[in-house]
């Protein structure tokens, strides 16, 4: 504001766009493009959904992020009279068929913008449904760009929205990062979440030592089905979470980009310096944000979001205010929108890639993430017998991780509870909490009974032998292990059968993964 003119990056190297990219993986990171605002949305029926998309589109959002409902999560659909009852459309999307990824999409190009899918045990059906609204709209595949979330180890660890078990769940994830590999070139078929993990109550240097492994993890699953590393690893994104210690995230998110480097051309001998980047998507931490006094969230909401930025972020979600009572009011998440454009437009931060690079707190707050996500590295492939791949597996069947994950929950609420951390609004400065919004998102049953007649309306006109012999092919292909399962799933969604026949029709062959409980 005062006139001064600045350099694009101070301090010596390696600097920044430099192996191992700790200061950020572009040289000049956000003086020649900002970071993609892609804003989560997702509530009621796909119509519903569409024109909350356009809303953003229209308010300045540059990419499009969906959140799906529990039944879609869980591979069921919407008329499961046992598993969805009371859950279609209430915590994001209801999508049972082609028929509402045609809706959802509805006058939006697909050219145009960047779609991210935040979905994992029946990822392969979502893929296979967008896809095929591409394809009926005439746009190449090589044209699609995005990414689907499709992290099938992290929920095993923490969010449980599993449906078969680990290996044959990795063999989908291979088959999608074959499948796209070939065909899309553009699309990010594997977003190895963080997120969800720290949501659970995962420390910051956990979320990065977990959520790493499990990228390392792909790299050996990914390899051993006979990709060469430089072929995918470019398409492999991440996804953190931020939380509110904002010096520890910042340096959470610069070891990233470093470890990430260093195995990948060290362990992995990866070549390619886009095999090296470690590129991130970052949501601001849903479980921070209190049901009391909602409106501070925003506040809590704007720091972390600057800590994304400054911890060079490629992509960036922002919570609504909200979000602790309800699905977000438009006007909720347009303030939440309104915030990434203050950080990017108003406080300068992007005029300068790293600028706290060299900062001895933030360097030594760095190296510290690194060498705590070192210690688990290193458990990991004890328990694998140097394989990271073969110890994510034994950490999940021994409950390791998950255990970790649960006594770090464990403290943090303990030490909320005695008033050792303080939570504005929750333990402390409480003044204002018997105030309340009325004004939120509601999500009543005619809009479930609306998603039941949608999808009985697709059952009554689609040709059921054509769905009885494309599911004939689904499980035909799960059975052969040197069959794609994409191109049988595509098939399946343009008969219009179901998300939950498809995955049916996929647990008769591989079954259904039950947790073992871990005393």
């Amino acid at each position: 504001m005062s006139g001064i003119a600045v350099d694009p990056v101070y301090g010596d190297g390696p600097l920044p766009g430099e192996f191992p990219f700790t200061r950020g993986i572009h040289p000049d990171m956000y003086r020649s493009r900002l970071w993609t605002m892609r804003m989560f949305a997702g509530f009621g029926t796909a119509v519903d959904t569409n024109g909350r998309f356009k809303e953003i589109l229209r308010h300045g959002g540059t990419g499009l992020s969906t959140a799906f409902d529990m039944p879609t999560l869980m591979g069921r659909d919407s008329d499961d009279e046992v598993w969805s009852a009371g859950e279609v459309g209430r915590a994001g999307v209801a999508v049972d068929t082609l028929a509402d990824m045609e809706d959802l999409f509805a006058g939006i190009d697909l050219t145009a913008v960047s779609t991210s899918m935040t979905i994992n045990g029946p990822a392969i059906v979502a893929l296979a449904q967008y896809i095929a609204v591409g394809d009926a709209a005439g746009v190449p595949r090589d044209r699609l760009s995005g990414t689907i979330q499709n992290d099938i180890l992290k929920e095993y660890q923490a969010q449980k929205e599993y449906i078969y078990p680990p290996r044959p769940s990795m063999r989908i994830v291979t088959d999608m990062m074959r499948f796209t590999t070939a065909e899309m070139p553009r699309w990010h078929p594997v977003s190895i979440s963080g997120y969800h993990i720290r949501e659970a109550g995962a420390t910051a240097a956990q979320e990065l030592g977990f959520t790493l492994a499990n990228g390392f993890a792909y790299v050996e699953a990914a390899q051993a089905a006979g990709l060469a590393v430089d072929e995918f690893a470019a398409r492999l994104s991440f996804f953190f979470n931020s939380h509110s210690d904002f010096f520890e995230e910042i340096g959470k998110y610069r070891a990233a980009r470093r470890i990430w480097a260093t195995w990948m051309k060290q362990r992995y001998g990866a070549t390619g310096e886009r095999s090296l980047k470690c590129r991130f998507h970052t949501q601001t931490a849903g479980v921070s944000l209190t049901a009391q006094q909602p409106e501070i969230n925003i506040a809590r909401v704007a720091l972390q979001a600057l800590a994304g930025v400054l911890g060079g972020t490629q992509s960036l979600h922002t919570d609504a205010y909200d979000e602790a009572l309800a699905l977000p009011t438009e006007k909720a998440a347009r303030i939440a929108l309104r915030t990434q454009q203050i950080v990017a437009h108003e406080t300068g931060v992007a005029a300068v890639a790293d600028p706290l690079g060299g900062s001895p707190y933030v360097e030594w707050i760095t190296d510290e993430m690194e060498r705590r996500a070192g210690e688990i590295f290193d458990h990991l492939l004890e328990l694998g017998e140097g394989s990271m791949l073969e110890g994510v597996y034994q950490a999940i069947e021994n409950g390791w991780i998950v255990g970790r994950i649960a006594d770090s929950a464990y403290r943090f609420e303990r030490e909320v509870n005695d008033g050792a951390r303080i939570i504005v609004g929750v333990n402390a400065f409480t003044e204002g909490n018997d105030e309340t919004d009325g004004n939120l998102l509601r999500i009543d049953q005619a809009t479930e009974d609306l998603q039941l007649k949608r999808l009985a309306a697709v059952r009554q006109a689609r040709d059921d032998e054509a769905v009885s012999r494309a599911l004939d092919g689904v499980r035909a292909a799960a059975q052969d292990p040197a069959c794609n399962l994409m191109p049988p799933v595509i098939d399946a969604v343009k008969a219009y059968a179901t998300e939950g026949e498809i995955c049916d029709a996929l647990a008769d062959v591989f079954g259904r993964y039950v947790e073992k409980a871990v005393v």
